[in-house]
């Protein structure tokens, strides 16, 4: 399952089972978390109305593959900070303070990371073609660096009623790959790393 998952952009204009929707949706709450906060949530797009809102949200991605509205599917999984503070307050993890610099890594993304992951593999084992990308405002004619993120996050935010304390990782995207899915670029493969550049056995530099 892991060596046949790849990012899929061009979907069927096919509609995914209820079934295979909620599988997908609880394979989520697999995922491992800090403490067993599980400080994520999951805003899970079905009907096209919804998706329709959804998608100039994302004015790049639907300029370069407009197939990808047709995946029956988007879910936007949000990281909650808050829930990791509150659970390392409590008596068992002691860090009464809440206070972000004890964090070695901001885990709440981390986390809901690893369970956009495993709704990533969970549509492979259906069967399914899925993408996880950036919810990012168009960048100007000559690429513009300056956007305003921040700005575009909010408006996201408020258009589907997300509450403040939680933050958009991403999206994603699911459905029946198009039958015409253009075969994948072999520049990817020519610039996949290979287990010896990235594997440190014992020390930094030894392979």
């Amino acid at each position: 399952m892991i060596r046949r998952r790849r990012m899929v952009r061009h979907y069927a204009d096919r509609p995914l089972s209820a079934e295979t929707v909620e599988k997908i949706l609880a394979s989520a709450l697999r995922a491992p978390s800090a403490g067993f906060s599980q400080g994520w949530a999951f805003l899970a797009l079905t009907e096209p109305a919804d998706r329709a809102r959804f998608w100039p949200f994302v004015p790049t991605r639907v300029a370069q593959t407009p197939t990808m509205q047709y995946a029956p599917l988007v879910v936007v999984p949000l990281a909650h900070q808050a829930a990791y503070l509150a659970r390392y307050a409590e008596t068992d993890k002691g860090w009464t303070d809440r206070s972000v610099a004890r964090w070695p890594a901001p885990y709440w993304y981390v986390d809901t990371g690893m369970a956009a992951l495993m709704m990533l593999l969970a549509a492979v084992d259906e069967g399914l073609g899925a993408c996880f990308f950036g919810i990012t405002p168009a960048a100007g004619d000559d690429f513009e660096p300056e956007v305003d993120v921040p700005a575009h996050t909010a408006a996201f935010k408020a258009e589907f009623g997300i509450p403040d304390e939680y933050a958009p990782i991403g999206g994603i995207c699911v459905g029946y790959r198009a039958e015409d899915l253009p075969p994948q670029n072999p520049a990817v493969a020519a610039r996949r790393r290979d287990v010896g550049a990235v594997i440190h056995r014992g020390q930094w530099g030894s392979s």
